[in-house]
């Protein structure tokens, strides 16, 4: 998908304080009141709250997010509401969300003030593509997709019990009602999803017919005297588009207690799932997790293709999940993070800033004096200034993800082999014996999956495999430290609390030797100086650092899904990832190589979601690019391309 620049919503406030959109010659809500109207045509319209009640997960969605009065209200509904489900998930679609200002201004006299000042506190952003926004714990999400409806609706994966079908009138903004539109939420309603809507217009009634919905009106609010209801009974039901639930045995074993593995089993808890992390050493993080610590940043291409979009949102996540962490028990760095420009200038940069419409709050193209002034140290070339970007300490935050009560840690495990038995994945240690078993399996230790796929005669991953060797010196008066932010470029460095410094890192592929290598800190420092000028203590003895592996697809994307079925019969279409078979329970997250603190909280976050059956939080085509089904969809398109002669 061709992301296309976010433009704000221009809003204009009548004498009495309804906001108008002058751009579509219509007002955001009834001059009944948003409230009024919300509870009247999108709650009571989908039998709400009382259908969700006692459910594990609820879904709606929204085909217009608007000023979130809806979503508010829901909010509120699902809060007073003691047989509430236990997880309520909403999506929701903008093409011209509000900037935070407008959204602050819409809500000053909100009947629940504490949950609108929650909502414009997480306010992201206004970048394209999907944002996942948790709420109560956790219990409720929103996932902002923001974009045309036309381009984001088909690359979004959910199945929906219910629809708040809102927006400006069709006659005003048709394409929100466009019937193609329509049919793609049919195909996206789980079984007796139900819809509602203000408007009663000919149109809409033929289009959502068309798309299996029967519906009838109903008694309007505020002087409006009608809407309408309708509910999804299709002639010939679609398989929707989110994947299978798992069954009641919400189980699930994860091999890895890095930050792919904590991630992913903090993910499938928050989802209900009883989680086993096995790890080989006997604490967390006891590889490349446990350097002491990492950068988190998006990137900028001037094609903003599937790498730069997905950084972007992981990023985004990452720094959202740091935001409501705790920084005594998570030590991060929260100042920006500045990239050096090699090849453009300014004026080039922020040329391209402007052509993606990126917003100040998500990037910034600074000239050298100004990306000096923000380092504390002098810099050699213009940067990107990221003020959601900055560092994280990854063993920390992954002992943090382990805390969840659903999730039990054991270490001093080493899974030699897999084995399917009863519907149940085994795994095996040294001697055979069985280490633990349950109906999903992760595998989030990429040194390891492949010979742990041979086990089950799986087909082997491309990766590789280099050694890294970080360095770090605390303050003393002969060494500079005092950088203010992270910077990368051509190695990166960042100051650590009490005014340390780490800087790194080196790069030797098929190297295992683990021990500290001065060569690599003289490296490491050598890099330091060309990056930002500052100097490491000349005492070697002052001298720290740690040493470890990253491993990636050639690629360089991560590998994050289910694993393509072992066996896949003649005749399977090979085109589209997402339309291969699986083999059952079978997941990895893994090959994240040195971009786990960006990466690993998001598709953690997808894992679990594909496993549960929930909304992802990915467009599709950012999930076909990091599924590992891609190698296989690669394969056959070259064996077209190139058939044996």
């Amino acid at each position: 998908m061709k992301s296309r620049p976010i433009v704000p919503a221009r809003i204009e406030w009548a004498d009495d304080g309804t906001p108008c959109a002058p751009d579509f010659g219509d007002v955001y809500h009834a001059r009944v009141g948003a409230r009024v109207q919300a509870r009247h045509v999108f709650l009571a319209g989908n039998g709400l709250p009382a259908r969700w009640a006692g459910r594990r997960d609820f879904t709606i969605a929204e085909t217009g997010f608007g000023l979130g009065h809806n979503f508010l209200a829901t909010w509120q509904a699902w809060r007073d509401d003691p047989a509430r489900p236990q997880r309520l998930h909403l999506v929701s679609i903008e093409a011209h969300p509000p900037r935070r200002d407008d959204l602050q201004r819409a809500h000053a006299g909100s009947d629940s003030p504490d949950l609108a000042a929650q909502l414009v506190a997480a306010w992201p952003p206004l970048v394209p593509g999907l944002h996942r926004l948790d709420f109560e714990g956790g219990a409720l999400r929103l996932l902002l997709a923001l974009g045309d409806v036309r381009d984001l609706l088909p690359e979004l994966v959910f199945a929906a019990d219910a629809f708040y079908l809102d927006g400006f009138a069709p006659a005003l903004n048709p394409a929100m009602w466009d019937p193609r539109m329509l049919k793609a939420l049919g195909r996206r309603a789980a079984p007796d999803a139900t819809a509602a809507t203000w408007s009663v217009a000919r149109s809409l009634r033929d289009g959502l017919a068309a798309a299996g919905f029967d519906w009838q009106r109903a008694p309007g609010v505020g002087g409006k005297r009608e809407t309408l209801r309708a509910r999804h009974a299709p002639r010939h039901r679609h398989a929707h588009a989110a994947n299978v639930p798992a069954d009641d045995d919400r189980r699930a074993v994860v091999v890895g207690a890095g930050l792919a593995g904590a991630c992913t089993a903090a993910a499938l808890a928050a989802l209900g799932f009883e989680v086993t992390v096995l790890d080989r050493h006997d604490q967390p993080a006891g590889g490349s997790s446990g350097n002491p610590a990492g950068l988190f940043h998006a990137t900028v291409h001037a094609d903003d293709g599937p790498h730069a979009r997905l950084f972007r949102a992981a990023a985004l996540h990452t720094a959202r999940l740091l935001d409501g962490l705790d920084p005594g028990r998570v030590p991060q760095g929260r100042s920006g993070l500045l990239r050096l420009e090699q090849e453009l200038d300014r004026t080039g940069m922020q040329a391209r800033v402007d052509r993606l419409g990126l917003p100040a709050d998500f990037v910034q193209a600074l000239e050298v004096a100004e990306a000096s002034r923000r380092a504390g140290a002098p810099l050699a070339a213009p940067a990107w200034f990221y003020p959601g970007g900055g560092w994280a300490s990854p063993g920390a935050l992954v002992r943090e993800r382990l805390a969840h009560p659903g999730i039990r840690f054991v270490g001093s495990c080493n899974v030699q082999a897999l084995q399917r038995a009863g519907g149940h994945w085994q795994l095996l240690g040294t001697d055979g014996a069985v280490l633990a078993s349950a109906p999903q399996l992760v595998l989030a230790v990429a040194g390891q999956v492949n010979p742990l796929l041979a086990s089950i005669g799986a087909a082997p991953f491309a990766l590789t495999r280099s050694r890294g060797q970080v360095s770090h010196f605390d303050p003393d008066a002969d060494a500079a430290t005092a950088l203010r932010c992270a910077v990368a470029g051509d190695g990166y460095a960042l100051p650590l609390p009490g005014g340390g410094l780490l800087c790194g890192a080196t790069t030797a592929a098929d190297d295992d030797d683990a021990a500290l290598r001065d060569a690599d800190h003289r490296a490491n420092f050598e890099r330091l100086q060309r990056l930002c000028g500052l100097q490491a203590p000349a005492d070697p003895a002052r001298w720290q650092g740690r040493v470890g592996w990253r491993v990636q697809p050639a690629d360089r994307l991560p590998l994050a899904g289910p694993l393509p079925a072992l066996r896949i019969a003649a005749g399977t279409r090979l085109d589209q990832a997402r339309l291969l078979p699986r083999e059952p329970g079978l997941h990895l997250a893994c090959g994240f190589g040195a971009r786990g603190i960006t990466l690993a909280p998001l598709l953690g976050e997808l894992v679990a979601a594909r496993i549960a059956g929930t909304p992802l939080p990915l467009e599709q085509s950012l999930v076909d690019a990091v599924d590992p089904g891609r190698f296989l969809v690669r394969a056959a398109r070259n064996a077209v391309r190139s058939p044996a002669a």
